[in-house]
């Protein structure tokens, strides 16, 4: 067994918002499991775009998936049309648009190929932590987004229990678990 420490959060989005400014992959998991083919903010794995290895990094140490392919981005629903040629929201992440050209290098990890970003925006009404998470990340960074892929490993289904998040952190390069309002970290 690894040794992990954890502690219990004065400000779990804030922290969490830290923890990814900082270059940590951080597993997201908050309240009940989405419904549906993306992982929305209750079951996630986080990284900072703005590092342009975050996702070698997260396809590395947990995704063991083809290098090419791309990262989604959750984004603040307010900034959205600041950073994506998207009028329309995009609550839940169907949607890839154009990133704005000046942007692409801020944010070099959840630009594909083709200059686009699958985009999930979001509202505090839709997900008030994850907002929460978000705003806390641009106050600490100035970029209202993050790198945002499904909580599971290469071949696993999205992780459902606390359990299932557990195990997932543990047998991954994973560098925080951020679950209710505890964050559990790798010695």
């Amino acid at each position: 067994a690894r040794d992990i420490s954890y502690r219990k959060a004065d400000d779990v989005p804030a922290d969490a918002a830290h923890l990814v400014a900082s270059g940590k992959v951080v597993g997201w998991f908050q309240g009940g499991s989405e419904y549906g083919p993306r992982a929305l903010g209750n079951r996630s794995i986080l990284g900072d775009a703005r590092n342009p290895e975050m996702a070698n990094i997260i396809n590395k140490k947990v995704k063991h998936r083809e290098p090419w392919r791309p990262f989604a981005a959750s984004v603040l629903a307010e900034r959205q049309r600041e950073w994506f040629e998207l009028e329309h929201p995009s609550p839940f992440m169907l949607l890839a648009a154009p990133v704005v050209k000046e942007k692409r290098k801020l944010v070099p990890s959840i630009v594909h190929v083709d200059g686009s970003c699958r985009i999930q925006s979001v509202t505090r009404e839709q997900n008030a932590a994850y907002y929460e998470l978000l705003a806390a990340f641009e106050k600490e960074t100035g970029v209202p987004l993050v790198l945002n892929t499904s909580f599971n490993d290469a071949g696993e289904p999205i992780v459902e229990t606390p359990k299932d998040a557990l195990r997932c952190f543990l047998a991954t390069g994973m560098d925080a678990l951020v679950m209710g309002d505890f964050v559990i970290q790798k010695k």
